[in-house]
């Protein structure tokens, strides 16, 4: 198992995991009467014309193409072309405290990576007081249990590690004042 803190692979539209707050264009091909604009419910559901409630939370997009062809399919189309695009990602944020220049909840696009010091520079760079060999990362697992791990950003900076240190939503990085 790779370690949490291990880069991923860039997200692709068909592969990205829809989320509430997610705004989709749902068309259908030579149906214009059911293409849709919809935001994803806090349910995680979308809801669609004839077929109604199509779960989408924790599903990809092209599962949820999928899901919908098959719903048009069964009672109402033949062979239906469905496409479903992202309009509108849910917003997620890092949250950089600490000494650094302006810290703040920093915004990121889900279909990009986001480094930890990529972070760090939104938030104004490392203050002249900062101690960036002993930057502090939080993130809470899908089990509720909270991960804490110490990194050295000189190490990042420099290349000297191997991983870039790549931030997920609702990630917290705290980077702490040198003692003089």
């Amino acid at each position: 198992m790779l370690p949490f803190w291990a880069a991923g692979a860039p997200v692709t539209s068909k592969d990205y995991t829809l989320e509430p707050g997610d705004v989709v264009s749902v068309k259908v091909f030579q149906e214009p009467d059911l293409d849709r604009e919809l935001r994803v419910s806090q349910d995680g559901d979308l809801y669609l014309p004839l077929i109604g409630r199509i779960e989408a939370r924790g599903r990809s997009v092209a599962e949820v193409e999928r899901a919908v062809r098959e719903a048009y399919d069964r009672d109402y189309l033949v062979n239906p072309q469905i496409n479903i695009l992202v309009v509108k990602y849910q917003v997620s944020t890092v949250n950089v405290l600490g000494a650094v220049n302006s810290p703040q909840a920093v915004e990121y696009p889900p279909e990009q990576q986001l480094t930890l010091i990529d972070a760090v520079s939104r938030a104004g760079g490392f203050s002249r007081l900062a101690d960036r060999r002993h930057v502090r990362l939080s993130r809470t697992s899908s089990d509720g249990r909270v991960e804490n791990l110490v990194i050295n950003a000189d190490e990042l900076m420099s290349g000297a590690a191997k991983d870039p240190l790549v931030l997920r939503r609702d990630d917290v990085i705290y980077v702490p004042e040198r003692v003089l």
